[in-house]
């Protein structure tokens, strides 16, 4: 019902959004001499605020189409490597080759956004890495037929992106998916999987929610399961494609974090009017990329939001140590071998310091010599990763500390289709000297047969003549046709061209990127 009504708000408030922009398109002709008159540009604002608060923020683009490299302008394409049902694994090749960078996943965080936040964070990496993303899918355009989605699946999601990828991986993990990707790096040490990536960098994430709770910990923990299964659980109504799924609705995500800060967000939007009332353009083009990006939210599976409170929030199952995946224990103890990286911001309202950094401590048996925390001064939750600070100050210590801890002589696979990555698996030698022998042998019998099929030709014209004796005639040709065509089935078999090896796709190496999101400092 709460979802239904939403849409129908949001349609109704579709003739005044279009009004608005009509509205202020009129008000600005570059003819006009009152155009910049004190009373037209006040008008012009206020249609744009207005316009702004009734449109319906739909997928931001990327708007990452090229990047720097080596001082080169290099095109930057979006390639789907991997697609499930609720995620698309997203890679932003460079149009370059000969370079060797370091190979980057970031996990993007599902809780409300799209995986563009994260823009400024892939901009930043994109000139020295190879960056990978995981681009979530809103969970009302997924059709009930691709079924649920757990926090389970969540972290298979990442075993089987951690696997692809390879050994020589770097994750980053932003906020929410801390405790999956710790999850997942964890049951991969368990299994002594060799394809364990070589680091992980834990960014504002909801490790241990006991320490320093926040408003946010304190909203999700102060309730309990039923009241969030009641109360913000909607299922998707007709006219979109995943119609019947349960979600957790981003319109409830987005008042949530919104009345957080009400006072903070509505002092934003009356500074937005003067800027453009005083012409201040970069200002005014500062606050709409924000809120671009912040306005527009997706909707989350709902079986998947209720494990995450459950799980995270009222049982702490993770630093309690009683965390299970797939009905197994899983220790952080197992995590050996992987370097971790902890990065907290001072002013961080969403999740409290200490929270993220209790995971080097969680994960004991990791050397010293491959953990670190950053807990950087002045900067709030969007600020750890993005912003100008994150820019200076905190992703050149990330990019420092994957080079340190960089997996030398081992290579993930290349990303090309099975069949392919078979055959190029096959010697040369096997691939060409067979078809050498057979096609010398079948060029031998194809001459005999041509021999025999004249003379069956010349006795197929006069039966085709002959009307009535057709009968007579075609019992003993019949019997001279079938030894012809007992020798010529085998002729034709052989006569058929040998199938071509497909020629192995060289490899080739491609590097990171880097990014920032649309987000200042909090």
């Amino acid at each position: 019902m709460l979802y239904r009504m939403n849409a129908h708000f949001m349609e109704a408030m579709r003739p005044v959004h279009v009004l608005a922009r009509m509205s202020r398109q009129f008000l600005y002709q570059p003819l006009n001499p009152l155009n910049y008159s004190l009373t037209f540009r006040t008008m012009r604002a206020g249609m744009e605020l207005v316009e702004r608060l009734t449109d319906c923020y739909e997928e931001p683009a990327w708007e990452l189409d090229s990047t720097e490299v080596n001082g080169e302008d290099v095109a930057v394409h979006y390639d789907v490597v991997l697609s499930k049902p609720y995620c698309n694994l997203l890679h932003f090749r460079r149009d370059i080759e000969g370079v060797n960078h370091p190979k980057v996943l970031m996990i993007a965080p599902l809780s409300g956004h799209y995986a563009t936040l994260l823009r400024g964070t892939v901009r930043e990496f994109l000139p020295d890495h190879e960056v990978y993303i995981t681009d979530w899918k809103n969970a009302r355009d997924v059709p009930m037929a691709d079924g649920t989605f757990h926090f389970d699946d969540y972290v298979d999601y990442l075993i089987e992106m951690f696997r692809l990828l390879g050994p020589d991986l770097h994750v980053m993990a932003v906020c929410q998916p801390c405790v999956p990707a710790m999850v997942a790096a964890s049951v991969m040490a368990a299994e002594n999987d060799p394809r364990l990536p070589a680091s992980m960098v834990l960014m504002g994430g909801p490790i241990d929610v006991r320490i320093n709770p926040t408003e946010v910990n304190d909203y999700a923990s102060g309730k309990d399961l039923e009241w969030f299964e009641d109360n913000v659980i909607c299922r998707v109504p007709r006219g979109f494609k995943g119609r019947g799924q349960l979600v957790y609705p981003g319109f409830i995500q987005l008042s949530g974090f919104m009345s957080m800060n009400l006072d903070t967000h509505i002092s934003k939007h009356f500074k937005f009017f003067t800027d453009l009332v005083k012409g201040d353009g970069d200002s005014a083009e500062s606050h709409r990329m924000f809120y671009n990006e912040y306005l527009a939210v997706m909707d989350m599976p709902a079986h998947y939001y209720l494990d995450t409170i459950r799980r995270v929030f009222l049982e702490q199952a993770l630093p309690r140590g009683e965390m299970e995946f797939r009905g197994r224990k899983v220790d952080l103890k197992s995590i050996k071998t992987m370097a971790l990286m902890t990065i907290e911001g001072e002013l961080d309202d969403i999740t409290g310091r200490g929270q993220t950094a209790c995971a080097l401590d969680l994960c004991s048996n990791v050397p010293a010599s491959k953990k670190l925390h950053v807990e950087e001064e002045g900067v709030g939750h969007y600020g750890i990763f993005n912003g100008r600070k994150f820019r200076e100050l905190i992703a050149p210590k990330i990019k420092a500390f994957m080079a340190q801890n960089a997996v030398e002589g081992l290579q993930a696979p290349s990303l090309v289709k099975p069949e392919v990555q078979a055959l190029e698996q096959v010697p040369a030698e096997v691939l060409e000297m067979p078809v050498a022998e057979v096609v010398e042998p079948v060029a031998e019998v194809a001459e005999p047969v041509a021999e025999v099929a004249e003379p069956v030709a010349e006795v197929a014209e006069p039966v085709a003549e002959v009307a009535e004796p057709v009968a007579e005639v075609v019992e003993p040709v019949a019997e001279v046709v079938e030894p012809v065509a007992e020798v010529a089935e085998p002729a034709v078999e052989a006569s058929e061209p040998a199938p071509q090896a497909e020629p192995a796709k060289p490899r080739r190496t491609r590097k990171k990127p880097a990014a920032d999101a649309p987000g200042t400092d909090a």
